[in-house]
């Protein structure tokens, strides 16, 4: 590994994107991409592989390129996303990646990529939505209005038609207010204390406040905070608890970069830290996680779920599994494409490299302090917030 981290994290992202995005500019994503699960995944996991990837490449996008080889780079890449985004929404195209136009009833699981599609386009809205064409914009929409006839369940997909609508208010087409009150409304009653969110009512003990329901509230929130004060009100309690919940995820990193395997769909890799590289996007780490410290840790698990062995098969397409190829880890809706939720663990990238969180000189994390035997503050948990 270079020691250089943005160097190492842009090496790794490109890696990612490289596949999903060449594939798709040629229109041959359908026929090129291996569809690796134990079900049939193939009315879904395309558009899981673009979606995903996307959301998590978006804030690198949106950054200022400048006069830098990076900046050149990041051109090429914002260039190539919206050529990826035109083959993806035209129902011309051999890679359209929603159900066929007439269908009534699509696969369900459409919704939940057309949702991290929305969210990509929030997290880049200048150089995405502002990029596209005409034309494409109109698909896009779309697209994004298709996904309504799927009925979400009482959980965290409720936040997967309030992303559609929150983008669909960013691109200047008619939104569905309800559904975002809806789905913001229940969450707030869902919350169970020191940061965490019930998957509906009940508590899960896995990622999934990092995979979705935490950085989609926070973006969704945000989105809408100037319309009314009660959204306002709610933006700034999402943005306490999920800092808090920042808190809960750092030192959840251990000293080789390793983390709890606990709960559903860890074939997501390090996406599981989405949330903490959410907070330092914004700048909004709490003041006891230093920001070096934080890219040290998610450097540490950005290594240890995509560098070891048999991660990749032969031509750059991410497998199942954690830290290897473990299709035993695969849940029946884990294919191919599910994988790229792994590209949410690079949102800092959406940071400059002059920003404190990649100049500054590395720290050691929590874990590393306290299993090493250095002194380090105790944690408080805080139930009311």
């Amino acid at each position: 590994m270079t020691t250089d981290p943005r160097e190492y994290w842009l090496r790794q992202l490109r890696r990612l994107a490289d596949p999903v995005l060449d594939a798709l500019c040629r229109r041959e994503l359908r026929q090129s991409m291996p569809l690796e699960s134990s079900v049939d995944r193939s009315d879904c996991s395309h558009m899981e592989a673009f979606g995903r990837l996307l959301c998590g490449l978006a804030p690198w996008l949106e950054l200022e390129s400048g006069d830098t080889a990076e900046g050149a780079l990041r051109r090429r890449y914002a260039q190539v996303a919206l050529e990826a985004i035109a083959a993806a929404v035209d129902p011309a195209s051999p890679d359209y990646l929603w159900a066929p136009p007439g269908e009534l009833q699509p696969p369900d699981q459409l919704l939940v990529d057309t949702a991290f599609f929305a969210h990509a386009l929030l997290r880049a809205p200048r150089k995405l939505i502002g990029g596209m064409a005409p034309g494409v914009r109109r698909m896009t929409a779309e697209l994004l209005l298709r996904s309504r006839v799927i009925t979400p369940g009482a959980n965290n997909w409720l936040l997967f038609s309030a992303m559609v609508e929150a983008a669909l208010l960013k691109m200047e087409f008619p939104a569905d207010l309800t559904r975002i009150a809806y789905a913001l409304r229940q969450h707030d009653q869902w919350f169970k204390g020191d940061g965490i969110y019930g998957d509906g009512r009940n508590f899960a003990f896995d990622y999934y406040n990092s995979y979705v329901i935490q950085p989609m509230l926070l973006d969704i929130t945000a989105a809408v905070a100037g319309r009314s004060e009660e959204w306002k009100a709610l933006h700034c309690k999402v943005l306490r608890r999920i800092r808090r919940y920042a808190v809960i995820q750092e030192r959840l990193i251990a000293p080789d970069g390793s983390f709890p395997a606990v709960g559903r769909s860890l074939a997501y890799r390090c996406g599981a830290f989405q949330a903490l590289g959410a907070v330092a996007l914004r700048r909004e780490l709490p003041e006891e996680l230093h920001p070096a410290a934080v890219r040290e840790a998610l450097t540490a698990v950005i290594a240890r779920t995509l560098d070891a062995p048999g991660t990749w098969d032969e031509n750059g397409w991410l497998r199942i599994g954690l830290c290897g190829h473990q299709p035993g880890i695969g849940e029946g809706y884990i294919s191919t494409g599910s994988l790229y939720l792994a590209s949410t663990a690079f949102l800092p990238l959406g940071l400059p490299a002059e920003d404190e969180f990649w100049s500054a000189p590395a720290e050691p994390w929590s874990s590393v302090k306290i299993w090493s035997g250095i002194d380090s503050p105790a944690d408080h948990a805080e139930q009311d917030l």
